[in-house]
């Protein structure tokens, strides 16, 4: 089947090329519309017609990933909480956020994304200068060409004009740099290069915004290639699945603020460079289709206890001035009175000759001032020295707790309050907490938990890692509620880190009521009628128990009561199913 894939491409190549070559044959003799055409272009903006910044830029960022967080060893488990930026005061954090990443499926599609909208960011920046002071900045290159030194560099050119500093070390800087900058301004504790991306995005929008548009089409196609390759057949059926909105697992400060920074980038390029740029209505379509594909839209709020609330008309409307915005931009020429505006020194000089492209980047400016400032007062805080609910795991540096209803040490650093929302929540579920490292995190929700009936909480820091699998058990009383235990699992040994209350049955036998109660981390029957409660362990499979005049059987999974010689029996409890088993 990969096979398939594979010849469905390679022969798909071949039938376009021999339909360009027929098409060729029909047109005048001086028009190239075979490769040459294609590689011409490449050749004149990058260093041997390769993207090398690109794909530099994706190699740094699949060695964090593969050295630093360990997914070589551990691909589908790499060490992720200490490399999110919880703080200023953890720096390690801060500097390995943007590049870091939470999973092969997070990593690749960003490094999809990178190959196809770095490569267009790439194409525009150029390996080549171009110049506007007599120097020829489309004219031989360093791949052959006269006039260029072995290098590529033209006499009199700096060394920020050499072609390959620019595709080796410019380009990978400016990434590097730009990720920096969104990982310590972004809301929250980040991980991902998908603020890059965004940059990338930005710049790409103001010079080939709907390349760009057709650039994110092709980084989806790449992402479909390569599922494909890796699962060529997939068998599914119905199953119960635990989901939370999809909405709310996207960063869209963090998304828009490394857009923002790349369209302002790419003007003040465009300005020093005095490039044309496209018209309004390209740039208004652009912007417009990249932000609603990437659902920039998506402007929502976390109310704690796995609840979010999505102002999707905000959202939208967000959205379309910010497409205004961007194709305001494009009312800018290339002549120089048009960009000296930019130069004047005088203000009064500057605001008499204003034009909607000011305004703009002052709109743009100030919103990405907002949006990375907003980000500081949630960035300064720390974690208290307050002891987490029970008895921790302690792991090194770490503390790990199972709790519910706790206030979320990291949300509520900074209370704010806004539409009848608050930062103040609480939490349930597996804590995380470090305050040497600044870390306070519920690594696995108490629902996901409930649902899975495990999950493994991955530790570490760099050159090391340690895991805690938390483990929950519990029983569903007939008509009734839940009761559970969960145990952390590290090192060879089960911590009993937290119970929940007894839950009684609906059913009552012959005027009595029964209850599942947990106790000592095993679980008991508790029988009450006539003023005295009366406890026995759950059975065993096929076993019978006996208490307060009712007699228990376990039938696999459910314990039935009967009472009178069996002439009555109920079911009063059924273990907890967890993942496939609920199918």
């Amino acid at each position: 089947m990969r096979l398939a894939v594979v010849a469905a491409f390679v022969a798909a190549g071949l039938v376009v090329a021999a339909l360009g070559r027929t098409a060729s044959d029909d047109r005048d003799a001086g028009v190239d519309t075979g490769g040459a055409a294609v590689v011409a272009p490449l050749r004149e903006r990058f260093l041997f017609g390769v993207p090398w910044g690109t794909l530099t830029t994706a190699a740094f960022v699949l060695g964090v990933y593969l050295f630093v967080q360990g997914g070589y060893d551990h691909w589908y488990n790499p060490v992720v909480i200490p490399f999110r930026a919880w703080s200023y005061f953890e720096p390690l954090g801060v500097v390995t956020a943007a590049f870091a990443h939470s999973g092969p499926g997070h990593l690749l599609g960003n490094l999809m994304a990178t190959l196809t909208l770095a490569s267009v960011a790439e194409y525009a920046f150029g390996h080549f200068p171009d110049r506007r002071d007599g120097a020829d900045g489309d004219g031989a290159r360093a791949d052959g060409g006269s006039g260029a030194g072995a290098d590529g560099t033209s006499a009199g050119e700096s060394w920020v004009d050499r072609p390959r500093v620019r595709a080796f070390v410019l380009f990978p800087a400016g990434a590097v740099v730009v990720g920096l900058a969104t990982a310590a301004f972004s809301l929250g504790p980040v991980v991902g290069f998908s603020g890059v991306v965004f940059a990338f995005a930005g710049f790409s929008l103001l010079y080939r915004p709907l390349t760009t548009v057709v650039a994110l089409t092709a980084s989806g196609t790449l992402s479909l290639v390569y599922n494909a390759l890796q699962n060529p057949v997939v068998v599914a059926s119905g199953r119960a699945a635990y989901v939370t909105p999809w909405w709310a697992s996207i960063a869209v400060q963090g998304h828009a603020l490394g857009l923002l920074v790349g369209l302002l980038v790419a003007f003040a390029l465009a300005s020093r460079r005095r490039d044309a740029l496209p018209r309004p209505g390209r740039l208004f379509v652009g912007a417009l289709l990249f932000c609603a594909e990437q659902s920039l839209w998506a402007v929502y709020w976390y109310r704690g206890g796995e609840t979010y609330v999505l102002y999707r008309a905000v959202g939208v409307t967000l959205v379309v001035v910010l497409a205004l915005l961007v194709a305001a931009l494009g009312t800018y020429g290339s002549s120089d009175a048009s960009w000296d505006v930019f130069r004047d020194a005088s203000l009064r000089g500057a605001v008499s000759r204003a034009t909607p492209a000011m305004g703009a980047v002052l709109c743009l400016s100030v919103v990405t001032a907002g949006l990375a400032g907003a980000a500081v007062p949630v960035s300064l805080s720390t974690v208290d020295d307050g002891s987490l609910p029970g008895e921790p795991v302690h792991v090194r540096d770490y503390q790990v707790t199972y709790a519910e209803g706790v206030e979320n040490g990291m949300v509520s650093v900074v209370e704010v309050s806004a539409f009848g929302e608050t930062t103040s929540v609480n939490t349930s579920g597996v804590i995380v907490r470090n305050p040497e490292r600044r870390i306070w995190t519920t690594a696995v929700t108490k629902g996901r938990l409930a649902f899975a009936g495990r999950s493994t909480v991955v530790l570490g820091g760099v050159g090391w890692r340690e895991t805690v699998v938390a483990v929950r058990e519990g029983w569903r009383t007939t008509g009734g509620n839940v009761t559970y235990v969960v145990r952390l699992r590290h090192d060879g040994e089960a911590h009993l880190s937290y119970a929940s209350p007894s839950a009684a049955a609906r059913p009552r036998i012959d005027g009595r009521t029964v209850a599942v109660a947990p106790t000592n981390g095993s679980f008991s029957l508790a029988v009450t009628g006539a003023n005295e409660t009366t406890f026995t362990p759950v059975p065993e499979g096929n076993e019978t128990v006996s208490a307060g005049g009712l007699t228990f059987l376990r039938e696999g999974r459910t314990v039935v009561a009967t009472t009178g010689g069996n002439a009555t029996r109920v079911q009063v409890a059924a273990k907890e199913t967890y993942g496939r088993r609920r199918q």
